[in-house]
């Protein structure tokens, strides 16, 4: 009977040992995705899959997912540390279209991922004006998304609001986000000691509620963008509890026709150089908390503020 105990013992051992080794190498560093592939393919450059979520199962952590040809690959939630491609030079352009609800979800909480990190490159996210957000990062070390257009949005484009405190970098880089009802990107580290470092560069935010909103703790850099056209605010520094700053440099503020071409709020602070700031309700708001390099172009604003209080024209 022992005996017998023993041999079904060491089977179960086999069968679990067997099915794990079975899993592991079913992931593979490099899968592939083609708008005629399946799920139920190995995800193979051969045998591609149909979906982003369908091949993320398959990928290694730290590995890629490789779009073959144009297609609609559906919405995902990335739990570890991956790379989504979507097709270098739009040769075979990722689609997400995200109705109802949002196209991206990072959430990777696993501590033997060390990385933490997504990227996303060459996407087009699409909301069809029902979708709730674009990407929205819940946990994670870093996000770059670069070369992907996010567009009909009822919530953020890009949003990165965590509920404790948190410490990630954000980095986007030639992207096009529009049509986004309330902020083309947002940043909120909820509070001390919580830091977001963000990189905003090569971009275009237009038609969203507020361009770019920075809270509570985010450090920003956003250089050689265009920020135009958005219903409130182009870039708002604020705090409900521990301060922001931006340096923007190079950035083209204009066109935000109801409120401030950058707004400060609280103990928060904006630098900036080189900038277009026109046409806008406000230039600056309150100007005071404005620091200029002394070299920016700020007219056609129906109040216009230099830095630092200083009359119009500072350029």
């Amino acid at each position: 009977m022992n005996k017998f105990r023993f041999t079904i013992n060491a089977l179960a051992v086999l069968v679990f040992t067997l099915a794990f080794m079975s899993i592991a190498q079913a992931q593979a560093t490099r899968t592939w995705v083609s708008g005629v592939g399946d799920d139920v393919n190995p995800c193979s450059r051969t045998a591609p899959c149909k979906t982003y979520a369908g091949a993320i199962s398959r990928t290694a952590k730290d590995g890629e997912i490789s779009t073959l040809d144009p297609g609609g690959f559906g919405t995902v939630t990335i739990t570890k540390s991956i790379t989504i491609n979507g097709g270098n030079g739009g040769q075979g352009y990722g689609s997400i279209l995200a109705a109802f609800t949002t196209g991206v979800i990072v959430n990777i909480t696993d501590a033997a991922d060390v990385r933490k990190a997504v990227r996303l490159d060459w996407l087009n996210i699409n909301g069809a004006s029902t979708g709730i957000d674009g990407i929205r990062m819940l946990a994670g070390n870093s996000l770059h998304v670069s070369n992907t257009l996010i567009d009909g949005f009822t919530g953020d484009g890009i949003d990165l609001t965590f509920s404790a405190a948190h410490t990630t970098s954000l980095n986007v880089e030639s992207t096009q986000i529009r049509n986004c009802v309330a902020n083309g990107i947002k940043t909120d580290g909820f509070t001390n000691p919580s830091k977001i470092n963000a990189t905003i560069s090569k971009s275009s935010i237009t038609r969203c509620g507020v361009g770019i909103n920075l809270v509570d703790g985010t450090l920003a850099n956003i250089h050689d963008c265009v920020i135009n056209q958005n219903t409130s605010h182009g870039v708002q520094v604020a705090e409900p509890t521990s301060g922001s700053v931006a340096n923007i440099s190079s950035t083209t503020i204009a066109n935000n026709g109801a409120g401030t071409g950058v707004n400060v709020v609280g103990g928060s602070r904006a630098r900036i150089a080189r900038c277009n700031i026109f046409q806008n309700l406000v230039s600056l708001a309150p100007a005071a908390q404005v620091d200029s390099g002394g070299n920016n172009s700020i007219v056609g604003n129906t109040t216009n503020t230099g830095p630092g209080g200083t009359p119009f024209p500072q350029n």
